[in-house]
């Protein structure tokens, strides 16, 4: 047979959004089947291949594929695409929205309107459109398998679900008129190799201080769909729109795994195979959702992105509702049934994402019994032995000397000086007692600690006052000169705490300080993990807070002295 009779006996078809996440594997599958001649139509700006889409590389040379841009908005764009084709693929983007309800609109619901209205004029047989499980879900309620017979939700999630229902729906009233038959997928929570939303959000949290929880219950299930299984579900629905028509024209098709989940077991089998640690404490659902809507509530406020920039608000919603659906209506009218399980999914999906492993650190043989981190903290010496209780005696002792000296220097009612001066005394006189009982007592001679201080140690101090001296300095420059907002913000804050509990409070606070340093250190060392998370999470409302008031704050204008300076410093042929 030769190429010119091979190509007369291909189908042409058009995958509009074919550089997308799903449109990339469908154009992909389209190719491996042999019958088909593919244009691949996208709004990316650049539309260049790389070396892992080879097959795509030698389609478009022995003319089996072609790649063009496509502007959803522009009809005659739409209607150069789609020229001469039998079925168009449908796939819009949430990337090329921007985030803003504004272009989605013209994006997702106009561009469904121009696709219909451009398919209508080529006299295309085919239309199949990628849609989404979230256009019935209310984000209040759970589903438990939901059938293609639910409504469409009273309440969206996001404007990019309301987009998605509104584009849907123009989609089915087109089917059967001027020969165009339509169908509708919606495929559940779609993950593989090139997610941009899933895994990444999964990371983002893995890489937070909400790593440290179970956020709402574990036993909420979902569904979760791979990708090569999403592209495969299209082309069944091409096929069965060829001969079922009846059954599958002007219909929505559910598109799931067939294998419903815990959320948190999948997000866990994705974390663990990239090296994040395994989270044991239960974190309120409640609590959750009301730290994250008032971060989401200071990203409104100052009119940032979107809450997509927040990735647990997304994770939120996944792990809070059971969403599983029935997927009968798919496997009976349109003959789909899954390709890739759902533990090779993942298993595939892990392997190509290997450059978001967490670094873990390389062990060595004298690292064997591994340190807390609290220990390293606290430089892994004596002093770390005393506070981490490593020997009970010797910390009890310290602890009963350090309450004698709080008592001596701050709870008796004697001034600062008085105080030195009576526990040197008290020195003098430990020390001859010292001196002169002891020798006698234990019929031994018995010699006195060394005193004295080397010229190392004296130079390892100066060099250390000297750095902290310089260390101040720069802090105090970079504070006159009024170009950071959180770092003014940090220091009046800081100041007034000293103020607060120091200066007003001193002998109370300091006695705290020692109790608490004694306590705390053993207790965090049992309890780190959760600890750090919380610690993590008040971290991130604190930072939220710092924005939300300085983001309306004006940039403090250049100051003159430093426009003088910058002019001095310029050479004399350039003045």
């Amino acid at each position: 047979m030769t190429m010119e009779e091979d190509h007369h006996q291909s189908k042409t078809c058009v995958v509009v959004g074919g550089r997308s996440f799903i449109g990339k594997y469908l154009v992909v599958r389209l190719l491996k089947q042999g019958n088909w001649i593919v244009r691949v139509a996208d709004s990316a700006e650049s539309l260049k291949l790389d070396h892992s889409e080879s097959l795509l590389t030698r389609a478009i040379s022995t003319g089996r594929a072609s790649c063009s841009h496509l502007d959803l908005r522009l009809k005659t764009s739409i209607l150069n695409a789609i020229e001469g084709s039998e079925v168009v693929f449908y796939m819009d983007d949430m990337d090329s929205c921007n985030q803003d309800f504004y272009s989605g609109y013209a994006i997702i619901v106009q561009g469904a309107k121009n696709v219909i209205n451009a398919c209508r004029r080529c006299n295309v047989k085919r239309l199949i459109y990628n849609s989404t499980t979230e256009v019935v879900f209310d984000n209040a309620h759970d589903i438990c398998s939901g059938n293609e017979t639910m409504l469409y939700s009273s309440k969206f999630k996001d404007f990019y679900s309301e987009l998605k229902a509104q584009a849907e729906a123009y989609i089915l009233l087109a089917n059967d008129i001027d020969g165009l038959l339509t169908c509708v997928l919606r495929p559940s929570n779609v993950f593989g190799p090139g997610d941009k939303v899933l895994l990444p959000n999964l990371i983002e949290v893995a890489k937070s201080g909400w790593a440290k929880f179970i956020i709402g219950s574990d036993q909420t299930f979902s569904d979760f769909t791979y990708v090569e299984n999403v592209a495969h579900a299209h082309i069944c629905a091409e096929t069965a729109l060829t001969s079922h028509t009846l059954y599958v024209s002007g219909k929505v098709f559910f598109i799931t795994n067939f294998e419903p989940t815990s959320s948190w077991k999948f997000a866990l089998c994705m974390l663990e195979g990239l090296g994040y640690y395994r989270p044991l404490v239960k974190l309120p659902a409640v609590v959750v959702s009301s730290i994250v809507y008032l971060i989401k509530w200071m990203h409104s406020n100052m009119n940032s992105v979107d809450i997509k920039n927040v990735p647990v608000h997304n994770i939120l919603q996944l792990m809070l509702h059971t969403r599983t659906y029935n997927c009968s209506a798919a496997e009976r009218h349109i003959e789909y049934s899954p390709i890739v399980s759902l533990d090779d999914g993942i298993t595939l999906t892990v392997k190509s994402f290997t450059h978001l492993a967490k670094e873990l650190p390389c062990t060595v043989p004298e690292d064997l019994i591994e340190q807390s981190n609290i220990e390293k903290l606290l430089g892994s010496g004596e002093v770390a032995d005393i506070l981490l209780w490593r020997d009970e005696k010797r910390s009890f002792i310290s602890f009963l000397g350090v309450t004698f000296l709080y008592y001596w220097f701050c709870s008796c009612e004697r001034r600062f000086i008085s105080s030195t001066c009576q526990f040197l005394v008290l020195i003098i006189v430990v020390l001859f007692g010292y001196a002169k009982l002891l020798p006698k007592v234990n019929g031994y001679a018995r010699f006195l600690p060394c005193f004295e201080v080397s010229e190392m140690s004296v130079r390892s101090s100066v060099r250390t006052m000297a750095t902290i001296w310089n260390g101040v300095g720069h802090f105090a420059k970079s504070l006159a000169e009024g170009n950071n907002w959180s770092l003014f913000f940090k220091v009046i804050v800081s100041v007034y705490l000293f103020k607060l509990l120091v200066v007003n409070h001193f002998p109370t606070s300091m006695g705290i300080g020692l109790a608490f340093s004694f306590v705390f250190f053993f207790v965090y060392e049992q309890h780190d993990v959760e600890i750090d998370g919380l610690v993590g999470v008040v971290y991130e409302i604190t930072r939220q807070c710092i924005l939300y008031v300085t983001s309306p704050l004006p940039m403090p204008s250049p100051s003159p002295l430093c426009i003088n300076t910058t002019k001095s410093t310029k050479p004399k042929d350039q003045r």
